[in-house]
């Protein structure tokens, strides 16, 4: 029984290893999710200021002005690219402690299948013991009882 109650501290163990993973997962999830809201936003952004642009280009825009207007743009570009590049690290991260949590999932899950083996096992041999012994009192008894032959 020392032996299952070891294994029962260690699947304790790997379950909050299994948990911690889990949780790294989510955060990593959460922030891919910030990021490509930042990146939607931005991009969002940079079509409507583009828009705006094309507006006031209709108007009429003096030279300086569009200059300033473009240089913006690009600035947006830089940011958007900027952006796609912190999702796209968001996504091996994500799929790192993705990867990372499932593999402690399926370790936890042989230790509890170990753990079954072993309490069916326990109950097995327990059951056994336990019928050895009425077979054994049966005997008892079956032998007092008996008139004894002299």
């Amino acid at each position: 029984m020392s032996n299952l109650k070891q294994l029962q501290m260690v699947a304790d163990i790997e379950t909050k290893k299994e948990q911690k993973l889990a949780q790294n997962f989510q955060f990593a999830a959460k922030n891919l999710q910030d990021n490509n809201q930042k990146l939607a936003g931005l991009e969002q952004y940079r079509l409507d200021y583009l828009k705006l642009i094309q507006q006031k280009g209709q108007l009429g825009v003096d030279a300086q002005e569009l200059h300033q207007h473009l240089s913006f743009v690009a600035k947006l570009d830089r940011a958007c690219q900027q952006q796609v590049q912190f999702v796209s690290q968001a996504v091996l991260v994500a799929d790192q402690r993705q990867r990372q949590w499932l593999e402690q999932q399926k370790h936890r899950k042989a230790i509890d299948m170990l753990i079954h083996k072993k309490v069916k096992e326990a109950a097995a041999v327990e059951s056994r013991q336990e019928q050895q012994l009425f077979d054994e009192i049966a005997i008892q008894k079956y032998v007092r009882s008996e008139p004894r032959l002299r």
